[in-house]
Formats: C-alpha cells, sequence, structure tokens
C-alpha cells in the first residue's frame, strides 16, 4: 500500500462560504412559494429538498491541526491521506480510518486526563462503557512515548531480571499503518516486548567471564548494567526491523528500569557485597605489600640497622598485620634488648 497526500483539498473556506449562501437563498426560495406561481412553486420545492439533504455537504469540511492525519476511504477504497494543516473540503462520503483510534496505552497522547495510566489495551466496547464521546479518527503524526510494563526476563546466566524500557515512535506512512496491520499501536507494543526479550537473553546483568555478547565468538565485557546504551541501541534496531512494514519510526528506545528479580535480588547483593570486599581486599594487600618493599628497601639502603632473614620475615609480618588489619594497631614498646 502507498501512501497518497491530498495536498489540494484547501478549499474548505470556500466551500462552507457556499453552503451558508446556498441556505439562504433556499430560504427566499421557500418565501417564493407564496407568489403561487410555477416557477415560485419549482423554486421552492428544489429550496426546500436542499434545505432537507444539504446538510450532507457539511460532512466534506475536514479540519487539520499540525502533525495530524486523516486516511480516507470511498466506498472501500483508498482515496489518499490528509496530513498538512488547513481547512479542507473532500467529497461528503468519505470516511476516515484509523483502527487504532481506541487503543489506550501506557503512552503520551493516549491516556486519559485524570485516569490511572493503563499498558493494557482496551477494546472498543469497554471504551464505549466509559466514554460515550466518538474516538477520534485522526492520526497523530507527532513523536510519541510507549512505556511498556516491566518485564521479569533470564539474561544468558539464567538470572530473572526485571527490565522496562521507553520507546520514542511515530507515524511516517499512513497507508501502511492503517491497511498493513490491524492495529499500529497493538502491533508496536507487542513487537516491543518481543524485542526486549530477544535481546535481554543475549546479555548477562552484570560483567560476567567467557560471555560473548556480540556474536563474534571472542568474550567481551557487555552486559545490561554496564553497557545500556548498547543495549538500548540493538533494541531500537530489533523493534525497528520488525514495525517497518507498518509505517513507523523508531526514534529512540531507552532503558527505564533495571533490577534483578525480588526472588534473588536480596542473594545478589550479597555476592555483590562479597565481590567488593575481595576487591577492596586485594588492593590492601597489593598497597601493604608494596610498602613492606619499600621499607626493607629504605632500611638496606640507608644502613639503618642489619636485619638476618628470620628477623626481616618477622617485621614483614608485623608490618603486614598492621596495615592489613581492621582496626588500629596497638603496638607493644620493648624496652629490653631486641635479642
Amino acid at each position: 500500500m502507498t501512501e497518497k497526500v491530498l495536498s489540494n483539498r484547501k478549499n474548505g473556506m470556500p466551500m462552507l462560504i457556499l453552503i451558508i449562501a446556498l441556505y439562504v437563498l433556499s430560504v427566499f426560495g421557500v418565501l417564493g412559494f407564496a407568489t403561487r406561481t410555477a416557477a415560485g412553486t419549482l423554486i421552492a420545492v428544489a429550496s426546500i429538498i436542499f434545505m432537507s439533504v444539504g446538510w450532507i455537504l457539511l460532512l466534506g469540511l475536514k479540519v487539520l491541526r499540525p502533525q495530524e492525519a486523516l486516511v480516507l476511504t470511498l466506498f472501500g477504497n483508498y482515496v489518499g491521506t490528509l496530513k498538512e494543516p488547513g481547512f479542507y473540503f473532500v467529497n461528503p462520503f468519505t470516511q476516515a480510518v484509523n483502527p487504532a483510534a481506541k487503543t489506550k496505552l501506557n503512552q503520551s497522547g493516549d491516556v486519559d486526563g485524570g485516569a490511572p495510566q493503563k499498558s493494557i489495551l482496551i477494546s472498543a466496547a469497554t471504551s464505549g462503557m466509559i466514554s460515550s464521546a466518538p474516538a477520534s479518527k485522526k492520526i497523530s503524526l507527532k513523536v510519541m512515548t510507549l512505556n511498556n510494563n516491566r518485564q521479569k526476563i533470564n539474561d544468558c546466566l539464567g538470572n530473572p531480571v526485571e527490565i522496562g524500557i521507553a520507546v520514542m515512535w511515530r507515524v511516517t506512512d499512513t497507508a501502511k499503518a492503517v491497511f498493513n496491520v490491524d492495529n499500529y499501536k497493538e502491533y508496536l507494543s507487542l513487537q516491543c516486548d518481543s524485542a526486549l526479550r530477544n535481546i535481554v537473553r543475549i546479555y548477562p546483568y552484570d560483567v560476567a567471564p567467557n560471555v560473548d555478547t556480540t556474536g563474534d565468538g571472542v568474550a567481551d565485557e557487555g552486559s545490561l548494567r554496564g553497557s545500556s546504551d548498547i543495549v538500548a541501541n540493538r533494541i531500537r534496531d530489533e523493534i525497528q526491523s520488525k514495525v517497518s512494514d507498518a509505517g513507523l519510526e523508531i526514534i529512540e528506545a531507552r532503558i527505564t528500569y533495571l533490577a534483578y528479580a525480588p526472588e534473588i535480588a536480596a542473594v545478589m547483593l550479597q555476592r555483590q557485597q562479597a565481590s567488593a570486599i575481595i576487591d577492596a581486599r586485594k588492593m590492601i594487600v597489593d598497597g601493604a605489600v608494596g610498602m613492606v618493599e619499600m621499607a626493607l628497601d629504605r632500611l638496606n639502603e640507608n644502613e639503618v640497622v642489619t636485619l638476618d632473614e628470620e628477623r626481616k620475615a618477622a617485621m614483614v609480618s608485623n608490618l603486614l598485620v598492621v596495615l592489613c588489619g581492621n582496626r588500629d594497631a596497638q603496638p607493644i614498646v620493648n624496652s629490653g634488648s631486641l635479642y
């Protein structure tokens, strides 16, 4: 389906003036029936007929604001799309088509004012029960944000994580959005869920050894927590590849929430704490060994004292205990002989 943009129908104001003028003339035509002549009777009958059915012409008047579009069909055939802002007059028998008009998602432009936001789809029957106002058939061409519910997904190591994304998107081809898929909003939401699962299963939550996230056969340091921009770009590309046939453009995708699932969150927190303690201890030991080596070298260079191997070992042991201990050292002063 190829989109046809109707840009030569901006004659709504002249047609509105013409319709008003015809109604005024019809009123005078009805009054002309009082002349009791054949011509007056004919004019009066024509005027009455026009006043009865002339309102149909008003159905052809369409007003579009910036970043709005109307997809028009005539007796089931696609006529074209109105995309530019203005006052239009089209065939009064054309119908605007928007299968997603009553679909409510947790996204900008689709959330009722004051009502709680919902991420599930609301059917047409349910929408009719909630509100009797007819849904607008206009298609928004603005950039919209879809914020799907958080999903629980297993990462590449099998750990369950909860993740949520926000997707910025817009309609670029109204004909494809309306005719190629049943409901482009629902279609986009489902494709976002599918793409999110496909990409998250490739990465571990945190950096893990021997994990290839790029597919080149070489282990790397990619992770959901440390490579959020790369993951988001891959999710965006995955969604775009699925929704191109629906006339949608994915501008950006961002991770809005990322955490371990509640059932393993406490255990993973202990694991992270243990890993942090080990790293800290390793740094402390490396620094302490370096300080002991420096102390021994300085003592030998300046010939402050000559120590045999046994005394060096005792000195190294004492220094390591002092430098690696969790508490401040409390030395005992020896007032006697060293030996």
